[in-house]
């Protein structure tokens, strides 16, 4: 059985409007395409496999250290399966997206798991997230979950004083995010000369999930310091796969691909290769 706390009013999901026109973005609309083509191949299973391996280890060992389970928020969740996952191990989960249609989606899956969880549901922005915890959270979290979040945020460093305000002292913040660096090493490899020569390339946002304003990591690095994070581990999710035009090999056989991926997702330079990065760092 599955406890479910259903935020009675949902805010809109429409997005919230910039200064500089930009506008924090919502798969609301494209959250059957988001997760056939995110989570619908071996592409998703990677990305799990990196993030599940970072995280529960982790997560196991503070809960051991704190001598109870953990207090975890996942915002920008999406299908917010490694959250769901963490609230199967006895950890209290809450979870949060700007998009009624995507957190349907997450709750159709905890709803087929067997046994008693503990998560709390709310649809609304990140930024009118901390007054909802206000009227219903008596206490801040030991983990912080932030995955393919900034890059489809209007102001994304503004996120980081969010955080600051949720997480309790000695907390963990995982921060998973596009790497700019990838799109112009793929694109170097296809051949693609003519589009990284192009200074107003867009992708097409109605149902390309490639984001317009990535954030680089060493900008994300310099957000963390700034806010007094201490990286704990650092991965690449996709170091080799994406890359690959010609499957051969090993390339054929998804298992081997997937501990191919783990065992140089963790190592330089490969890892700084991935297409999303992930940062686990501690408060």
């Amino acid at each position: 059985m599955t406890i479910k706390h259903q935020d009675s009013q949902p805010d809109s999901n429409l997005s919230i409007p910039a200064e500089n026109d930009r506008a924090d973005r919502s798969f609301d609309a494209i959250a059957d395409h988001f997760e056939k083509k995110v989570y619908g191949g071996l592409k998703g299973e990677i990305r799990l496999a990196v993030l599940r391996r970072d995280i529960f280890e982790y997560s196991s060992q503070m809960s051991e250290a704190l001598g109870r389970p953990l207090r975890i928020l996942d915002v920008g969740a999406g299908l917010a399966q490694i959250a769901i996952e963490l609230a199967t191990q006895g950890h209290s989960v809450v979870i949060n997206d700007i998009s009624a249609n995507m957190l349907e989606k997450a709750k159709a899956s905890a709803e087929k798991i067997d046994k008693k969880i503990d998560i709390t549901w709310y649809v609304c922005p990140y930024q009118a997230l901390e007054e909802k915890l206000a009227q219903t959270e008596t206490e801040k979290f030991d983990l912080i979950m932030s995955h393919a979040l900034l890059e489809w945020l209007a102001e994304p460093a503004a996120v980081m004083d969010f955080f600051d305000q949720q997480l309790i002292d000695g907390g963990a913040l995982s921060v998973c995010f596009y790497n700019p660096a990838s799109f112009d090493y793929r694109n170097l490899i296809m051949g693609n000369f003519n589009l990284l020569d192009s200074n107003d390339y867009k992708a097409d946002n109605k149902k390309s999930l490639t984001p317009n304003h990535p954030v680089a990591k060493e900008e994300v690095e310099s957000w963390l310091k700034a806010h007094n994070y201490q990286t704990v581990r650092s991965s690449g999710l996709r170091v080799f796969h994406d890359y690959a035009p010609l499957k051969r090999g090993g390339h054929n056989d998804p298992d081997a691909v997937i501990r191919m991926e783990l065992r140089y997702s963790q190592l330089e330079p490969y890892k700084w290769l991935g297409r999303y990065l992930h940062i686990l760092a501690k408060r």
